[in-house]
């Protein structure tokens, strides 16, 4: 397993859910995530959290509306 694998095995289900949805629908927005996966916009927020301190998404400014951020899963290194 890599790294990354490894440091998502240790995260709460909620973290590998938005993982998952993110992983096959692409990039979103916390909202988009949160109506995808019914999970409550707090629960939402933490898992990102989580996954953006393990490096497995990333967050960036979300263009149309600079408020918000929009998510993405990160690249894994060429190391891995």
């Amino acid at each position: 397993m890599t790294h990354a694998s490894d440091r998502l095995l240790e995260l709460p289900p909620s973290s590998k859910l938005v993982f998952k949805v993110l992983e096959v629908d692409g990039p979103m927005t916390q909202g988009a995530i949160a109506d995808a996966t019914l999970l409550n916009p707090r629960t939402v927020r933490d898992a990102l959290g989580r996954l953006d301190d393990a490096s497995i998404v990333s967050e960036d400014v979300y263009f149309r509306d600079a408020r918000k951020s929009i998510y993405t899963v990160s690249s894994p290194p060429a190391s891995e």
